[in-house]
């Protein structure tokens, strides 16, 4: 067998995970409208089923890692299929808040943690050191083409048959596509006497490949979760995914019932939600690649530039509702923003790289997914207060401004370069 053939398998097995795993969250963007014209609850408090999601997501996320550690990738990613196929399947059930928040935070947000990008970058940097930002873009890639044909086909279910019967068929599909698929994952190349990117075993006459490691004291250190909390980097990390989630969850969420309220139709709004998704294809595989050239820290920041234009044509189109600000917003968060997913594993495995990374990174991923929590939730109740989203749209920007400086602050680069730097 082709060395570098499992690695496509594991990519392969990732894309469609994500492309179902992820788009069915996504969804939810697309459940609230008709949600809150069912009940009438309060914005803030609907939208809150979603951030609560993120708490119990952060609560496990350190377990998640702990049990990658021990177990390996498929326990963790059939544990995610279940959960979040049952929370679907339990949501059409819902007559009370709590119901809401049990279905579709409980257990589609727990089993977010382990479908999603967090659960994913556990595994897949193991399997790739000098395309690692390449191939993360690749495999990450399956959002966009899942928003192109799961998100549309969810609006049209909810159009026609309402949105009880979108969770169920959502439920359905979960359990059914991606249980048996993902007993083909191995967490890393040597438990299947393989090495990364498809390299063979140098001869001991052969020359040594160049070491990316630019801080050899760093790099030895055998990092412990204890270790880890020690260090600046370490908050400097939490800081900037809690950003970075924070600004991706707070526009994801509220945008296709805001385009609506300034005057586009709910299957505009749909397809401006989908197409986000598609470009971002276009950003994760050409930004993970310039990753592995330029350095993970100037992708991280050009994902919140992107994120930041995003946000400040949100707040134009509540005065101006051309196509041309829209297609630009949806081009800023897709093309530029998605593309970090890219970097999102690689920047902690560069840094925390070692036998505990599991732990170090679903800890870290406690501060990101707190971050999703509280953007949702926030910018619903700035809205509730002030009747518009456009102070919520504001702190949209700073937040991504703050990101983007604590993972430069974290400077990956400065423990291991990327290929492109190696003897530059």
């Amino acid at each position: 067998m082709n060395r570098l053939f499992y690695g496509w398998v594991i990519i392969a097995v990732t894309f469609v995970t994500m492309g179902i795993g992820v788009n069915a969250r996504t969804a939810f963007s697309l459940l609230f409208p008709p949600i809150l014209e069912d009940f009438h609850w309060d914005r803030g408090v609907t939208a809150g089923a979603f951030s609560f999601g993120f708490i119990v997501s952060g609560i496990m996320s350190p377990s998640i890692g702990k049990m990658m550690d021990r177990f390996g990738p498929r326990a963790v990613m059939l544990l995610g299929t279940w959960l979040m196929g049952i929370g679907f399947l339990l949501a059409p059930l819902t007559s009370r808040p709590w119901h809401l928040y049990l279905s579709i935070g409980v257990l589609v947000g727990g089993g977010s943690v382990c479908l999603g990008y967090s659960g994913q970058s556990l595994y897949l940097p193991n399997w790739f050191v000098r395309t690692r930002g390449l191939a993360i873009g690749l495999a990450f890639s399956g959002v966009g083409l899942g928003s192109v044909t799961l998100l549309p086909w969810v609006q049209s279910m909810i159009l026609s048959t309402g949105w009880r019967d979108a969770c169920w068929t959502l439920g359905l599909v979960i359990l059914v596509v991606l249980t048996p698929i993902n007993f083909l994952l191995r967490k890393r190349p040597e438990d299947m006497g393989l090495l990364p990117d498809g390299d063979t075993a140098p001869a001991s006459s052969a020359p040594a490949r160049p070491s990316n490691i630019v801080d050899p004291v760093w790099a030895a250190i055998d990092w412990t979760l204890a270790r880890a909390v020690r260090t600046a980097r370490f908050w400097w990390l939490a800081l900037g995914y809690f950003g970075a989630l924070y600004v991706w969850y707070a526009v994801q969420v509220h945008q296709t019932k805001y385009l609506q309220e300034v005057g586009f139709s709910a299957n505009r709004a749909a397809w401006a939600l989908g197409l986000v998704s598609l470009l971002g294809v276009v950003g994760q595989i050409s930004l993970g690649h310039l990753s592995d050239r330029i350095g993970r820290e100037w992708i991280w920041a050009i994902s919140n530039l992107g994120f930041a234009i995003c946000f400040l044509c949100l707040i134009v189109l509540g005065f101006d509702q051309s196509y041309v600000w829209l297609y630009l917003m949806v081009a800023a968060q897709g093309v530029l923003g998605y593309g970090m997913t890219s970097v999102m594993g690689a920047i902690i495995s560069e840094i925390f790289q070692g036998r505990h990374f599991g732990t170090i990174f679903g800890t870290v991923m406690l501060a990101a997914l707190a971050g999703g929590a509280a953007g949702p939730w926030v910018t619903g109740a700035l809205h509730d207060i002030q009747g518009s989203y456009t102070l919520a749209f504001w702190l949209g920007v700073g937040v991504s401004a703050v990101s983007a400086f604590a993972i430069w602050k974290a400077a990956p680069g400065k423990v291991r370069a990327v290929a492109g730097k190696i003897g530059a």
